[in-house]
């Protein structure tokens, strides 16, 4: 997994890469309540806004972490907003993409430098 210092994760997983935010953006926030996904074959660049998400404490917005294309977002998210809460890097990933420049993740954090950064 790679890390931003917005406090998301990117896994990769064949040719998509996976995305959502830490376990610590979920406990910053508080209770997540609302997830506004964003609609699947929309191209995006790097720090464009593509999910809203509302917490009892406050809105805020996911950016996307490199280029590419949205290719498949977390329906469960929904119904259920507070699987954020529950398993911010697991089940409750935001969207699946289709990078379009794949090396843009090797600027990014390992868990290590993560861990040592939100330290």
């Amino acid at each position: 997994m790679k890390f931003t210092e917005e406090h998301e994760w990117l896994r990769a997983e064949g040719d998509v890469i996976v995305v959502g935010i830490t376990e610590h953006a979920a406990e910053q926030l508080g209770d997540v309540v609302f997830v506004e996904l964003p609609d699947t074959e929309t191209e995006v660049a790097k720090d464009d806004e593509v999910v809203v998400i509302e917490s009892v404490k406050a809105a805020s917005d996911i950016l996307a972490p490199i280029d590419g294309e949205i290719v498949e977002v977390n329906e469960m998210l929904n119904d259920e907003p507070s699987k954020v809460n529950e398993d911010a890097q697991g089940d409750a990933w935001f969207f699946k993409m289709k990078p379009s420049d794949p090396s843009q993740m090797d600027e990014m954090m390992d868990e290590a430098a993560y861990k040592k950064f939100v330290g």
